[in-house]
């Protein structure tokens, strides 16, 4: 198995103490830009406070901070962007997958064995953070390309009497 583009495989026995900080290199950057379909990564940092759950597993907080260059949606021109999100989710023993309300909104993230990897989870995190339409600022659409279609019964629309006012 390849191991991912950002790889920082923590002991479970290391989780509960403290904050872990999880940095990018200018390589992982280039590499998540890749898998990501950006033009550039320019920076990528995550701070993970995990504790333990009761039964297993660790309820986790982040703060991710990234900047990115998108594509404008409108002008397919690059153009930079930040992200700044906070975050939970909860890392479960692969067997235990699935075993918690299912209307709890807190993402799950399965683990193996006796480590968890954060930068992997950092990864999937900055993914889930990108605008799926990104938008330049000041990137506006021509009129040409506006959604609304003229309806081909629009002129005689124009030639239906109009109900008198009272």
């Amino acid at each position: 198995m390849i191991p991912p583009e950002l790889h920082r495989p923590i002991p479970i026995d290391r989780i509960n103490a403290g904050d872990i900080d999880v940095r990018a290199s200018q390589a992982e950057c280039a590499a998540l830009a890749k898998r990501l379909l950006l033009p550039e990564i320019a920076a990528v940092w995550c701070r993970w406070r995990c504790t333990s759950l009761p039964g297993g597993g660790f309820a986790a907080r982040g703060h991710l901070k990234a900047a990115i260059t998108q594509i404008c949606v409108v002008s397919l021109d690059p153009f930079p962007a930040k992200i700044d999100e906070h975050f939970e989710v909860r890392f479960v023993p692969e067997d235990q997958v699935g075993d918690v309300d299912p209307d709890d909104e807190i993402d799950e993230i399965p683990y193996q064995g006796f480590e968890i990897d954060l930068g992997e989870a950092t990864a999937e995190q900055l993914a889930l953070s990108l605008d799926p339409y990104p938008r330049k600022p000041g990137a506006v659409l021509p009129p040409e390309a506006s959604d609304e279609l003229e309806h081909p019964f629009a002129a005689l629309a124009q030639l239906q009497p109009k109900p008198p006012r009272n």
